[in-house]
């Protein structure tokens, strides 16, 4: 008779990889390994009321229920997106989407820096003077995209 290693597995083995997908997908930054703990759980119950399900059938279910559990995910998160009070968090160059500063360095060829709180932003943008009142209007990757203010709006 054949060994195989998936061919003594029982229902503890498959919750046992369950719980162990699980805890990495708590450990890991993307909602992947839930879903194939998920599968791993379905398997070993689907084992536990079908105790001669042959091995091969065990692992097509487990690849079958991870596949679909995922892509159905997918779809509902991207249809459904979380909601959260903080939405421009992991954001950084967002969250001075709008905010007004005085440059301290002239905008040239279209380029320049600013202070920003404690740290020095590149910027783009029509060419200004030092003194100009610029608002953020756009972020490119690192690059936050500015236009001039009129004269008389305060300094953020």
């Amino acid at each position: 008779m054949e060994s195989n290693f998936f061919s003594d597995w029982g229902h503890w083995q498959w919750w046992s990889l369950a719980v162990v997908l699980v805890v990495i997908e708590i450990i890991s930054p993307a909602v992947f390994f839930l879903w194939m703990g998920v599968a791993a759980g379905v398997v070993g119950a689907l084992l536990l009321l079908f105790p001669a399900l042959a091995w091969e059938a065990q692992l097509v279910a487990f690849a079958l229920i991870s596949v679909v559990s995922i892509v159905l995910s997918r779809r509902y998160l991207d249809q459904h997106p979380l909601a959260t009070d903080q939405p421009r968090l992991n954001r950084r160059g967002e969250q001075y989407v709008g905010r007004q500063f005085t440059l301290t360095e002239p905008l040239v060829n279209g380029f320049g820096k600013i202070r920003v709180d404690d740290t020095t932003w590149k910027i783009s943008g029509g060419d200004c003077p030092v003194g100009t009142q610029v608002k953020v209007t756009g972020v490119d990757g690192v690059l936050l995209q500015v236009e001039p203010e009129p004269v008389g709006k305060e300094d953020v």
